[in-house]
């Protein structure tokens, strides 16, 4: 059963507007007393109704943001874009990761009942897509950064996958590659779907289709990558390119490659996706589509405070261009 503002009254001994001032942190109540009741609350687990604690306190002009991990090696990006312009416009930030699971999920939703924040950013995390709509449809600004999985009822910012998977075939053609082993994401997130669609339509339109044998999920690990690579090298597949999904997949592409004594791009040219900074400083130096990975976290940002400041919805969307930048793994140079 769910426990109310008058159980924490009734057990602390004291009236619901000493609650309630309480935990909308008023000056008006002694410390003892406010020692008293916050220890009643969080023996009882009580967690306060955003709608009250929105009634009381007003806009707390703090954005929460939701990721998988901080670990990503383009998640410092993002957020750094994220906190330069939430600070610029004087709210504060709140950083949740889903590190552990459900105990963690369990965390944010109670901070989301508390009012903690006025409005979410997001980098979907596995499995919360659920929670995320019903916090959106039950009236907290919501948007998507890297909308992996294609859902048009959030607004979201998103890289121009297709156009960058485009870019990278055109670049390893023009570089006379014609047998490329593609080495995809998950199939699941739109992104991966946009990278191999754009990928695969550049080669059929330059005249060489994908070989469906070479085109492999993977799962956008440096590990799996490098598995991938030596099992098919050792089922004999013969391929000139390797456009991974991501870089840490590029990365792992490279250690195979160097593992069986083929020279890069002499052999096999290696092209990654997102332009981590390790991008630059892997023998040879990785060519690879930058995704403008802090200027989606700016944008994204920008768009919850525009609805936040003024009222008016977030736009649908933003995609934001890609761009290959040519390094020696496919040039030599």
């Amino acid at each position: 059963m769910r426990v109310t503002i008058a159980d924490v009254a009734r057990i602390a001994g004291v009236s619901k507007a000493t609650v309630s001032r309480v935990l909308n942190t008023r000056g008006e109540v002694d410390r003892s007393t406010r020692a008293h009741v916050r220890e009643v609350i969080d023996r009882l687990g009580y967690v306060p109704s955003s709608g009250a604690v929105g009634l009381a306190r007003g806009s707390s002009r703090t954005v929460g943001m939701l990721v998988p991990s901080v670990t990503w090696p383009w998640m410092g990006e993002v957020l750094q874009g994220v906190v330069d312009t939430v600070e610029e416009a004087g709210f504060g930030l709140l950083l949740f990761t889903c590190n552990r699971g459900a105990e963690s999920v369990g965390r944010f939703t109670r901070q989301v009942s508390a009012g903690a924040f006025d409005g979410l950013l997001a980098v979907e995390p596995e499995d919360t897509l659920s929670m995320l709509a019903a916090l959106h449809r039950n009236g907290l600004p919501v948007v998507l950064i890297d909308d992996r999985g294609r859902h048009p009822e959030f607004p979201h910012v998103t890289a121009a996958n297709h156009e960058g998977g485009a870019a990278a075939a055109h670049h390893l053609l023009a570089t006379g590659r014609r047998t490329p082993l593609v080495l995809t994401g998950p199939l699941r997130f739109g992104c991966v779907r946009d990278r191999l669609d754009g990928f695969a339509n550049a080669c059929a339109d330059g005249g060489y289709p994908l070989d469906p044998a070479l085109v492999v999920e993977s799962d956008f690990t440096e590990a799996d990558a490098r598995e991938t690579v030596i099992r098919l090298l050792g089922e004999g597949r013969v391929f000139d390119a390797v456009f991974a999904h991501n870089d840490l997949a590029a990365i792992g592409a490279l250690a195979a490659l160097r593992t069986a004594g083929l020279r890069v791009p002499g052999d096999v040219a290696v092209i990654g996706f997102d332009d981590i900074p390790a991008a630059r400083l892997t023998h040879p130096s990785l060519t690879t589509v930058r995704q403008p990975m802090r200027e989606m976290g700016e944008t994204a940002a920008r768009m919850l405070l525009a609805h936040l400041q003024g009222g008016e919805p977030p736009a649908p969307s933003a995609v934001l261009p890609t761009s290959v930048v040519a390094r020696q793994s496919t040039t030599g140079a």
